[in-house]
């Protein structure tokens, strides 16, 4: 593809302003901060963007974590890229070639492991030089560029989209790290991420004198006497119950699964008294969402049944309601375009050198090419689809899930992947954090970041300059939904609750003894 003025001119302001990025990257990383708590990362977020001129709404959607930014140079079309930047808990790890958490922290704290420090720089630094290009070459239009919290428990976005923040864009820029074949360097084509159900169930022991009434058999209030089993028996037993009638949510097809997470448990000492609270998460991730509709009318019957046996009430309250992606073809050959003009990252002497010590610190004779062949290499969109469809029954249109599927039915959306930094196989199995060190240390992950910048920055200008271009993706979508946005093809946002931002999810806290993670730093190899 010819590179326009605009397009040579972004590329130009991301080599400039790379060491800067890198320093922005590293930045994030260090916050490692959380879903729906990721404080310091978006406040840095704000600040910067406002100082690069952009107009930046706090808070956007009722969601403490998020914002909206938009910059404008005239009249014309808008659009829209996004940073992620939650981590995840128990990944604390130091951008060093040991295993070691970062200073003043223990290992349970947060980290990031795809990881959204990068995602969110590398989009950042795309829209900065799209900014760039814009104001030295005149090109009309705008730039919407919106803070994504919590994707780990596809949080934002459903409720971004419900409230209209993808609205009235010409295009959307969807980026992502990854290391494998076939989503390594490449462009989804038909095959999109599937729908997300996400829900807390809580069990809540607030009248244990009534345990035993209904059968006429109630327990003597007394503090010797037996209790009522109270909410951590709630929690066990919806745990078990649910893990042992699995079989029997959805037919053994489609790729589906379901993971859960305890948020809250016991809220009482260990003297005779039943616990009075308990949280359990559970995620699903199904290619349709009648699927995910089946499971949760299973996990709804497990909690009624579990807190009748307990003495206990039950409540469900949404995470999240995700829906499955939505194809885009012309958008998909815009970034495959751009792309191919970028390049595929390459990873330097410096990068191998630190790779190598790595491998040396676990004991391997380090390999000359440490790194992954495919994390150099680029794969056609089409041919990235007949690999991932070999698994996949011809009659499954979804496959695993992310909530920039929300995204795709408000706008034309293009998925992109861009290399991240993985070792090749080298004897034993890597352990997890050798992915999150190589995530943070700069000379390492760099590479994506500038690599994902181009992209975007590409394909921005490539849909304000091309109105064929841009044309031809919004009629796609138009035909996809049966008319845009509202058509009978639509599948409209399925979010009808509010941000789930007070439930006890992991956070950093501070204390007497300065800022630590909510499981104390000071506790054995914690």
């Amino acid at each position: 593809m010819k590179l326009s003025d605009a397009q040579t001119h972004a590329l130009e302001t991301v080599e400039a302003r790379m060491p800067e990025l890198s320093e922005w990257c590293a930045t994030i990383f260090e916050h490692g901060e959380t879903a729906w708590r990721e404080y310091r990362s978006a406040e840095w977020y704000v600040a910067r963007l406002r100082a690069e001129g952009f107009t930046v709404e706090e808070g956007s959607g009722g969601m403490p974590t998020a914002f909206c930014a938009e910059w404008s140079n005239g009249d014309g079309p808008i659009i829209g890229m996004y940073g992620e930047y939650d981590a995840i808990p128990g990944n604390c790890q130091a951008a060093v070639t040991h295993r070691a958490p970062r200073e003043g922290l223990g290992y349970m704290a947060g980290g990031h492991t795809d990881p959204h420090s990068g995602l969110g720089i590398g989009a950042l630094g795309g829209l900065l030089a799209t900014k760039a290009a814009m104001e030295a070459k005149g090109i009309k239009g705008g730039l919407r560029f919106t803070g994504e919290p919590a994707e780990k428990v596809r949080g934002s976005k459903p409720i971004h989209a419900a409230k209209g923040y993808y609205d009235g864009l010409a295009a959307m820029l969807s980026f992502h790290p990854f290391y494998m074949l076939p989503m390594c360097n490449t462009v989804r084509w038909d095959t999109h991420c599937g729908a997300a159900y996400s829900m807390i169930y809580r069990f809540i022991c607030d009248a244990p004198e009534a345990w035993g009434h209904g059968d006429g058999a109630p327990i003597p209030q007394s503090h010797s006497a037996i209790r009522a089993p109270g909410a951590s028996e709630a929690l066990v037993t919806m745990y078990s119950m649910s893990k042992s009638l699995r079989d029997s949510m959805l037919p053994h097809q489609g790729g589906w699964s379901i993971s859960e997470a305890i948020l809250t448990a016991g809220q009482a000492t260990a003297d005779n008294q039943p616990a009075g609270l308990a949280e359990l998460q559970y995620m699903m991730r199904t290619p349709t969402v009648e699927m995910a509709k089946q499971v949760t009318a299973a996990l709804d019957r497990n909690a009624a049944a579990v807190a009748a046996m307990t003495g206990c009430r039950w409540e469900r309250h949404w995470v999240c309601k995700s829906r499955p992606g939505l194809a885009n073809h012309a958008m998909a050959n815009v970034v495959w375009d751009a792309l191919q003009a970028a390049g595929a990252p390459k990873w330097g002497a410096e990068a191998v050198k630190i790779a190598q010590e790595i491998q040396g610190n676990l004991g391997q004779m380090p390999l000359t090419e440490p790194f992954i062949d495919e994390m150099s290499q680029l794969i056609a969109p089409q041919d990235a689809e007949a690999i991932l469809r070999r698994d996949l029954p011809p009659s499954q249109m979804n496959s695993t899930s992310d909530d920039y599927t929300d995204m795709s039915w408000h706008t034309p959306l293009a998925r992109f992947y861009i290399a991240r930094p993985a070792l090749k196989p080298n004897g034993a199995p890597y352990p997890s954090w050798v992915m999150n060190a190589l995530g943070g240390i700069p000379a390492t992950i760099d590479p994506m970041v500038r690599t994902a910048a181009r992209v975007c920055a590409l394909s921005a200008l490539r849909l304000l300059e091309d109105a064929d271009a841009r044309d031809a993706a919004m009629t796609e979508f138009n035909d996809r939904t049966g008319g845009g946005v509202g058509g009978d093809k639509w599948l409209a946002p399925l979010c009808d609750y509010e941000p789930p931002i007070d439930f006890r999810w992991p956070e950093y806290i501070e204390t007497p003894r300065g800022r630590d993670w909510w499981i104390p730093a000071a506790m054995p190899d914690a």
